[in-house]
């Protein structure tokens, strides 16, 4: 699976000033962009802009990204009087997060605040780090009014979590959650046929011996990441050998753990797939660390497609995961889900699997074969 990533090389943006407004909007003032300016730079109906500017899923994702960049361009924000008329009050979101890789975060909040921007969104963010520090953080919420909650990993897989927002009546969308549950909304990816498809590229480059490092138990995501994986090295019939899985925890510090562990073996893997980017970056790190050329002695593929997979070197193959536009669509589903409950038509929630790309840079390459003495 594919996806087409938008341009940002073009020709600058025609600045808002130089806009001739052609009205169409309550309120509107000579000069000031309207939504029939952003519908032209994107060269979409004015319909689509709106159905945009409501979170409405069913516009492709192509589509609404040439919405909210030419939205950007523009300097556009619908004009309070159309505002008022659409019944569209501040919507108040309370955003719940405890991850351990600061890549992913900075990728997610990057579409949260994006979308809320565009959407007359107020993020209210919680830090739950320690045990069950999402109780008391979500009470609050639910207390202080929000309208909805996102969540993104581990607390989407947070069984007392999720009972906790739906016996308050609270909508919610999770992010990236290997085990949707139906009582909230979703946005995910298969990561079963991620991690399945990316082992298949390792073995037909002609690895068979390959490490894998585990994800954090605590997230349902690294079991399907990890089943994935053990399917390809089964239907291939490439080394299945227990000692190969090393446990991880998302964090970089456990990547260098696994990988002094893995390439500490007698007969080491001449590939490592790790559940995330910040592990397989520290897996380079020890690999340069022992002399070894990567990928020249050692392939290494992570996940996520963060940052930090085009900051290192040599820069990392690896599962690209679209968590900025998951997070977009996180928003855009509350929003649509909360203005149509006020409006006394309440959708309930929605569900959506967005596609992974696998990015092939200079991590992997074929196993050297060296001669036998």
């Amino acid at each position: 699976m594919t996806r087409t990533k938008a341009k940002t090389d073009t020709a600058a943006p025609p600045k808002p000033a130089k806009v001739r407004s052609t009205g169409g909007e309550v309120g509107d003032k000579p000069g000031v962009p309207t939504m029939s300016d952003v519908a032209r730079l994107a060269g979409v109906s004015p319909m689509t802009v709106s159905r945009v500017m409501n979170g409405d899923p069913k516009v492709r994702q192509s589509t609404r990204r040439k919405v909210d960049e030419a939205v950007a361009a523009l300097n556009y924000v619908p004009n309070q009087a159309a505002r008022r008329l659409a019944g569209a009050r501040p919507i108040r979101v309370g955003f719940l997060y405890s991850n351990p890789s600061a890549g992913y975060l900075s990728e997610f909040l990057v579409g949260l605040l994006n979308q809320a921007s565009i959407h007359n969104v107020q993020l209210i963010v919680e830090n739950c780090e320690g045990e069950r520090a999402w109780e008391a953080q979500t009470r609050r919420l639910i207390d202080n009014g929000v309208d909805g909650i996102i969540l993104p990993p581990p607390l989407c897989d947070t069984p007392g979590l999720i009972d906790l927002i739906d016996g308050a009546g609270m909508p919610a969308v999770t992010v990236a959650c290997g085990q949707p549950d139906e009582r909230v909304g979703a946005v995910s990816i298969d990561d079963y046929q991620a991690a399945y498809d990316m082992t298949c590229h390792l073995i037909a480059l002609g690895h068979h011996r390959i490490g894998f490092i585990l994800g954090h138990p605590n997230q349902t995501a690294s079991g399907q990441r990890l089943a994935g994986f053990q399917a390809a090295i089964a239907a291939k019939g490439a080394d299945g050998a227990p000692e190969l899985l090393v446990q991880g925890m998302f964090t970089y510090r456990s990547g260098l753990d696994a990988a002094e562990i893995l390439l500490g073996l007698a007969q080491r893997p001449t590939a490592i797939f790790a559940s995330n980017d910040d592990m397989a970056a520290a897996t380079v790190a020890i690999a340069h660390r022992l002399g070894l050329d990567v990928p020249g002695d050692l392939t290494v593929a992570g996940f996520d497609d963060t940052a930090l997979a085009t900051t290192i070197w040599p820069e990392l193959t690896t599962v690209r995961q679209p968590i900025a536009q998951m997070a977009e669509t996180a928003v855009q589903f509350l929003v649509r889900h909360i203005r149509a409950r006020r409006e006394g038509a309440d959708e309930g929630p929605q569900h959506v699997v967005m596609d992974f790309t696998l990015i092939r840079r200079q991590s992997d390459a074929a196993p050297r074969r060296r001669p036998k003495h």
